[in-house]
Order: C-alpha cells, then sequence, then structure tokens
C-alpha cells in the first residue's frame, strides 16, 4: 500500500466515540463487502501495515481483519468523502468478507431491478468453506476425509466424477449431468484449495484466453 499522500488525516472528522464508519469495497468486483467502524489508531495502523484494521464497537478494542480467520484485507486504495465523515477502503478480500461465510455482509436483498444482473458468490463461498475445512477441521466431514486421505485420493475422485459426467452425457440425461457436473465442480475446487491454487487464478487464465477469442 501507498503510505505517503494517501490522506490527508487533518481532514477525517471522528464522532463523539473518535470513530469514523469505513465502506469496504473490493477493488476486484467493486462490489460492496462490508460497513466496520475506525477510530485514530485502526487508521493509522492500516495506512502503516497494508491491511485493514478495525475499532469493534461491541468489544471495545481494535482488531485486525482475518487475524483468526485468515480472510485478511489487503487494503489497495483510500479515500474519504466531501464531509471528511467517512472512509472508503479498496481491498483485496482473501475468502469471504462477513462472519457468516458470505463473500458479502450484504446479502439480506430488499430490493433489487429486473434491469440488473445479480452476480453469484456461490463458488466463492463454497471455496471458502473447503478452505475453513482444511485450517479448521471438523469431526465428520467428507471434506476432511478427503483432505486427511491426500491427493491421490482426492484426484481418483476427481477422475471418477468426470466419468460420470461423460456418463450422464452419454444418457442424455440433463437432471444425472446436473448432479454429476456438481460433484466435479465441488472435487475440483477441494483439489484446487488442497493444491494453493485460487479462484482469481482460473479467473485470470478465462479472462486472458476469452480476450484471444
Amino acid at each position: 500500500m501507498k503510505k505517503e499522500g494517501i490522506i490527508d488525516l487533518s481532514e477525517i472528522k471522528f464522532d463523539e466515540n473518535g470513530l469514523i464508519p469505513v465502506v469496504v469495497q473490493s477493488i476486484e468486483t467493486s462490489d460492496v463487502l462490508m460497513l466496520a467502524y475506525m477510530n485514530k489508531e485502526a487508521l493509522d495502523l492500516t495506512i502503516k501495515e497494508g491491511i485493514a484494521t478495525y475499532y469493534s464497537r461491541s468489544r471495545k478494542s481494535l482488531w485486525k481483519k482475518g487475524e483468526t480467520s485468515g480472510h485478511y484485507q489487503y487494503v489497495k486504495g483510500m479515500s474519504y468523502d466531501c464531509d471528511g465523515d467517512s472512509i472508503l477502503l479498496q481491498v483485496i478480500q482473501v475468502g469471504v468478507a462477513c462472519h457468516t461465510n458470505k463473500m458479502s455482509c450484504f446479502f439480506n436483498e430488499v430490493l433489487q431491478s429486473d434491469e440488473v444482473e445479480k452476480k453469484s458468490y456461490l463458488l466463492e463461498e463454497l471455496y471458502a468453506t473447503i478452505e475453513e475445512r482444511k485450517k479448521n477441521p471438523l469431526e465428520g466431514s467428507y471434506t476432511n476425509y478427503l483432505f486427511t486421505k491426500g491427493i491421490d485420493k482426492i484426484l481418483k475422485k476427481v477422475g471418477e466424477e468426470t466419468a460420470e459426467v461423460i456418463i450422464a452425457a452419454k444418457n442424455k440425461s440433463s437432471s444425472e449431468m446436473i448432479y454429476e457436473i456438481s460433484d466435479l465442480v465441488y472435487h475440483t475446487l477441494v483439489l484446487m484449495v488442497n493444491e494453493g491454487i485460487e479462484l482469481k487464478s482460473i479467473e485470470e487464465e478465462l479472462k486472458g484466453r476469452q480476450n484471444k477469442k
């Protein structure tokens, strides 16, 4: 993160509790991820380290986003509004932003225009769940069973599901194909997490191919 000239702290207007609201936006998708608060210390740490640090009003203490979950927010841009009483933070989000395992905290839809195409975060959420299982194993979890068995078992399952997709296609069964493709996607994501391959790497590869077509 660029540290000099990014923000003039003298223009920041903290409220009577010494806090300022912070809107957090993904620099990759432009989606709003969450709303949090900073005091001056949290703001100083965020600028210094380039990792989002906030102030918890309930715990009355600083908290670095991702410190326990690993879902850090790497700050790539910061600005304040015309009144100087709110901050916009543009970040690269590792994993998901919301503690409910959603990509964004703003998932409770009240109104949605038919003209607006709604992006699905299902793959990101599933990837994050699989990643969480790898970091914090859950007893009885099939995902953890695969990780415990290792790469050979994971590859065997990917191969089996690929064969099942082929069979379903040959049988001309749409419902069977949907089921088997879903299995294949899941096991492929397990493989990706196991090998440390992120979804954005696949997205970048596909975008590159699209540009060549």
